[in-house]
C-alpha cells in the first residue's frame, strides 16, 4: 500500500473513532511507512526535524504515543522502537511479531491458535489480557 493511501485509510479510521490526525501524527505514521523494519523514536525524530525544525523528543513520543493507541503502529519492546501496524483498518488484533536480529527485518504474522492458547492460560490463571504483542526473535530466510 502506497503512503497517500494508508494516511488516508487512517484518517477515515480516526474520523470513525473520533480521533484527530493532526499534521505532526500523519508526518510521523508517513515516515515509518517509509521503513521496511523498525525504526526508533530518535531516528524518527531526526527525520520528522528536517520537515518542521522545532520538533522535540516529546513531539515524536506524542506522536508515537497516539499513533500505538489507534493500533496504527506497534511498539517493539525488546528492541524499543516500532513498526507499521499492516492491518491499519482492523486494528484491533493481537499482535504477533518475527524480528530479525540480523537484518532488522521485522514481519507481522497473525495466529489465531497462538492467540487461543495465550488467551486459555490467561483465562486458567484469572488473568484478563488487555493487550498483546508476541515478539520472536531469530533470523530471516535472507540472513539464514
Amino acid at each position: 500500500m502506497d503512503t497517500s493511501s494508508l494516511l488516508e485509510q487512517a484518517h477515515q479510521v480516526c474520523q470513525k473513532r473520533g480521533a484527530r490526525l493532526t499534521r505532526t501524527r500523519e508526518q510521523v505514521l508517513g515516515l515509518l511507512a517509509n521503513h521496511d523494519g523498525a525504526v526508533g523514536a530518535y531516528d524518527l525524530l531526526a527525520e520528522l526535524q528536517k520537515l518542521d525544525s522545532a520538533a522535540k523528543p516529546a513531539t515524536i513520543y506524542r506522536a508515537l504515543d497516539f499513533l500505538s493507541k489507534q493500533g496504527f503502529v506497534h511498539k517493539i519492546e525488546s528492541i524499543n522502537a516500532f513498526v507499521m501496524c499492516h492491518h491499519i483498518s482492523e486494528c484491533n488484533h493481537p499482535v504477533q511479531l518475527l524480528i530479525c536480529d540480523e537484518c532488522g527485518h521485522v514481519e507481522e504474522i497473525q495466529s489465531n491458535n497462538l492467540d487461543l492458547a495465550i488467551r486459555a492460560m490467561a483465562d486458567a490463571s484469572g488473568f484478563s489480557i488487555s493487550h498483546q504483542i508476541v515478539e520472536a526473535h531469530g533470523r530471516c530466510q535472507k540472513c539464514q
